[in-house]
């Protein structure tokens, strides 16, 4: 993801502060000034401090956003692949390498969410089907 060069955005779990780097400053040391503070989900961009952000930086915050967007979806779907793996990896070792004793600890809440996530597929696909 390219960024402007002059923002820095601080990742948080919903959005993301946005920073304005200044250089220029007589100690010639990299700075910091919050400018805006940003909601993914609502897609707001709430200004912040004393210098809210230009309608350049405006521009290029709403670009990250969409490009944000972007990079979580697919981060999802990475994730559910490697739920997958993990899956493929649990039966191996359940069949392969698990105790009496891991099987006993393990076997019920294995068993109960792989019915919760077979029910949501099956529902999923019943209305996909039905939509068809």
């Amino acid at each position: 993801m390219q960024k402007p060069e002059n923002l820095f955005f601080r990742t948080k779990e919903n959005g993301a502060a946005v920073f304005r780097m200044d250089t220029e400053n007589r100690h010639r040391r990299l700075d910091f000034k919050q400018i805006a503070t940003l909601n993914l989900q609502k897609g707001e961009i709430k200004p912040q401090g004393d210098e809210p952000p230009t309608d350049a930086e405006r521009e290029e915050i709403e670009k990250w956003i969409v490009q944000r967007r972007k990079t979580i979806a697919d981060r999802q779907i990475d994730d559910i692949y490697r739920a997958i793996d993990h899956l493929n990896l649990t039966t191996q070792w359940m069949q392969s390498k698990a105790t009496d004793s891991q099987i006993e600890i393990l076997a019920d809440d294995l068993l109960l969410a792989m019915h919760d996530l077979r029910s949501v597929i099956v529902r999923k696909k019943s209305d996909l089907l039905q939509k068809k």
